[in-house]
């Protein structure tokens, strides 16, 4: 996930904007590491910089990006779905092409981009979570790696639930392959995938209580033994916001 906005086609022609300029500003982070009692040593503690996700694109995407777009909006057309209902935004941001879809619309879209002739998007490369705690009422993210083999192209669906909410269709009836993927992004970010075949933890012992890669889970250790010397924990060396 980006954190700048750029103009670039997929060809990689034009020059990205600077960091921090245009797209949809989330938040604010202060030093490098979140250290906010002194303990960061990297001598970045006074950088300020925005959090911004990509904001939408506006036609023409360039080459194929338009083809595909054009294609999936008259075939979700075809299916009586008007495609601003499915389709939040899309955006083309460092050469690649991502559709933001309302998840519940999310496995009609997929379905379509897999069975329509002119897309054939065959193969899903899994789903991979994201936390965004400044992101309101759409924190966790779940982003989908589309690949088209007959037609070789590649593209992003992306969709978002609130904290409170946190519950995303299961792509497992589509792409049966998402299965162990779909665990995993559950077992770590706590996304639950509706309709999933078994949706139970797969790295994590079964009683685990929380999700380890949430931007707001405790960090945590165990002191570790080094050439005599005892190295403390991570959650006891510094403080981390």
């Amino acid at each position: 996930m980006s954190e700048s906005h750029n103009h670039e086609d997929h060809n990689g022609n034009g020059v990205p904007t600077p960091r921090g300029e245009g797209g949809e500003v989330i938040g604010v982070r202060r030093g490098m590491f979140g250290a906010d009692n002194g303990g960061d040593t990297s001598g970045y503690g006074g950088l300020v910089r925005s959090v911004a996700l990509p904001g939408a694109a506006s036609r023409p995407y360039g080459g194929w990006f338009d083809e595909v777009a054009d294609e999936l909006e008259g075939a979700l057309e075809e299916q009586d779905l008007l495609p601003a209902n499915a389709i939040e935004k899309t955006v083309v941001d460092r050469g690649e092409l991502t559709f933001h879809i309302a998840r519940e619309h999310l496995v009609q879209v997929a379905r379509t981009l897999r069975d329509d002739p002119a897309l054939r998007f065959e193969l899903c490369t899994g789903v991979s979570g994201v936390h965004y705690l400044g992101d309101k009422g759409r924190e966790l993210h779940a982003v989908y790696h589309l690949r088209s083999i007959t037609h070789g192209r590649l593209i992003r669906l992306e969709v978002s639930a609130p904290d409170s909410d946190p519950h995303v269709p299961s792509l497992v009836p589509v792409y049966p392959t998402n299965d162990w993927h779909e665990r995993e992004t559950y077992d770590f970010f706590g996304l639950v995938f509706d309709g999933h075949p078994a949706l139970t933890r797969i790295m994590m012992p079964d009683d685990w209580q929380g999700f380890p890669q949430r931007k707001d889970y405790p960090l945590g250790g165990i002191a570790v033994e080094y050439k005599g010397a005892q190295i403390p924990a991570p959650d006891q060396r510094r403080s981390y916001s």
